[in-house]
C-alpha cells in the first residue's frame, strides 16, 4: 500500500473561495459572515475524481491524508472569529471529501489559529475533527503570514494543542501558510524558510522532553535541512544539545516533497529512511510537467522508486511510517482489512 501523507483540497468547487472573499469582504465592512454556499456531492466528486483521484491512479498511489489548502488558511486575515468560521467550513469540505472516498482519503485538519489569540479554538477544533474521522492536523508555525510575531514552537505557548495530541494520539504537520510579506514568496521562500525554521527550534529548546510522545512532521523534504546536516549536527553540538537523532528525530519526519531526483538522493543519504514519509503535495506548490524528464515535477513516486532503497525500506516510507506516526489511520486501515 502506498500513502501520500501530504496532500491539500487545491480543487475545491468555486462557491467555497467565492465565500472565502465574501467572508473578509463582510469581516472588512463590519457586517457578520454570509451563509456558507450550497455545494453538491456530485461537484465534490468531479472536482477530485478530475484531479487528485486521477492522479493517485495514474502515478500508482492508493490513499492520501488530507487537508485544506495550506496556502488559503491565512490565519492573518480577519480575525479569531473568522478564523474559526473559515476552518470549520474547510473542514467539513474535507470531512465531505472523505465520506464520498472513504478508500482514497482520510483527513488533517485545519487549525483556528489567529495572531495573537491563545489556542483553546484550535484545541476545540482539532476535538471535533478528530471525532469525525480526521487522523492529525495541521499547524502554522507562523499565523501572521510572514512576519514571525509567535513564539517558537517550543515555547509553553504551544503546549495546549500538543497536549491535546497528545491526548488524542494524532501527530501535527507543520506547515505555514501564505506569506503577506513580501520578502517572502509563499511556496518558494516561505514554506521552505519555516520548515528549516521549525527544525531549527527543535534543536535550539527541549520540547520533546515534555512531550515525549510527541510526533511531527516538517513537510517538503525538510527544507533546508537535509542539505545542511553537518551545520545543524555541529550547532546541536555548541548549544551542549544531545546528538540529534536523539534530540530531535524521534518525534520529527520529513516527507518526500522534493521535486527533483538529486534531492530525493539526498535526503536518503542523509535522512534515515524510518523517518521519511512518501508526500507529494499533488496539485499543490509546482504543478507543471518538468522539461528534462517530461514528467509532473510534483510525481515524486517515480523518485522514491529511483531512488537506493532496499525493499524494506521503500515499504517503510510508503506505508509503514504513515501508519506509525498516524496511528489513528492504521487503525482504519486494519478495521478494513488493510
Amino acid at each position: 500500500m502506498i500513502i501520500d501523507c501530504h496532500g491539500h483540497y487545491t480543487t475545491a468547487p468555486p462557491q467555497h473561495d467565492a465565500w472565502r472573499k465574501s467572508q473578509l469582504a463582510a469581516f472588512r465592512e463590519g457586517r457578520p459572515s454570509p451563509e456558507y454556499p450550497a455545494i453538491s456531492d456530485d461537484e465534490i466528486r468531479e472536482s477530485i475524481e478530475q484531479n487528485q483521484l486521477r492522479l493517485l491512479r495514474e502515478r500508482g498511489a492508493d490513499m492520501t491524508i488530507f487537508s485544506p489548502r495550506a496556502s488559503a488558511m491565512a490565519h492573518h486575515e480577519g480575525d479569531e472569529r473568522v478564523s474559526i468560521e473559515w476552518s470549520r467550513a474547510c473542514n467539513d469540505l474535507i470531512a465531505r471529501v472523505c465520506g464520498l472516498f472513504p478508500d482514497t482519503f482520510i483527513g488533517v485538519c485545519q487549525l483556528p489559529q489567529s495572531p495573537g489569540a491563545d489556542l483553546k479554538a484550535s484545541v476545540a477544533e482539532l476535538e471535533r475533527c478528530v471525532q469525525m474521522g480526521f487522523v492529525g492536523c495541521n499547524l502554522n508555525p507562523d499565523p501572521s503570514g510572514g512576519w514571525w510575531t509567535s513564539p517558537p514552537l517550543t515555547d509553553r505557548y504551544w503546549y495546549p494543542v500538543y497536549e491535546k495530541m497528545t491526548e488524542l494520539d494524532v501527530p501535527a504537520m507543520v506547515h505555514v501558510s501564505a506569506s503577506c510579506n513580501p520578502v517572502f514568496h509563499a511556496t518558494g521562500a516561505h514554506y521552505i524558510n519555516a520548515d528549516t525554521t521549525a527544525f531549527m527550534q527543535f534543536i535550539q529548546g527541549n520540547l520533546f522532553a515534555d512531550f515525549p510522545d510527541l510526533r511531527l512532521v516538517i513537510p517538503h523534504g525538510g527544507g533546508a535541512v537535509p542539505y545542511h546536516w553537518g551545520r545543524y549536527r555541529g550547532l546541536a553540538d555548541m548549544l551542549n544539545q544531545p546528538p540529534l537523532r536523539e534530540h530531535v528525530m524521534r518525534n520529527v519526519c520529513f516527507d518526500t516533497c522534493v521535486y527533483h531526483q538529486p534531492g530525493i538522493d539526498l535526503l536518503f543519504r542523509v535522512i534515515d529512511a524510518g523517518n521519511v514519509l512518501f508526500g507529494s503535495e499533488m496539485v499543490g506548490a509546482v504543478r507543471g510537467i518538468d522539461p528534462e524528464t517530461g514528467h509532473y515535477f510534483d510525481d515524486t513516486k517515480r523518485y522514491v522508486d529511483a531512488a537506493a532503497l532496499t525493499d524494506a525500506q521503500r515499504a517503510q516510507v510508503y506505508s509503514a511510517n504513515a501508519r506509525r506516526v498516524y496511528p489513528r489511520l492504521d487503525q482504519v486501515l486494519r478495521q478494513r482489512g488493510r
